[in-house]
């Protein structure tokens, strides 16, 4: 493409260099795609099992002070 063609269209250079970066990306294969789903799928189960144990005991403890 011509210069005058990327400066009459201002985002244009932007999606070429956008389009070249990414051909750098080294994408992740699908194990490690599982293995990081997996991951992020037990740490939330450990974090929501953590505060509803915290919600559970403020709330018994609370109600045992305002009763």
């Amino acid at each position: 493409m011509s210069k005058a063609i990327v400066r009459s269209f201002p985002g244009l250079g932007f999606l070429r260099e956008a389009k070249a970066e990414l051909k750098k990306v080294t994408w992740p294969g699908k194990k490690q795609i599982w293995f990081s789903t997996l991951i992020v799928i037990v740490f939330t189960l450990c974090v929501s099992v953590y505060l509803g144990i915290l919600d559970f005991f403020f709330a018994w403890l609370f109600s045992g002070i305002l009763s």
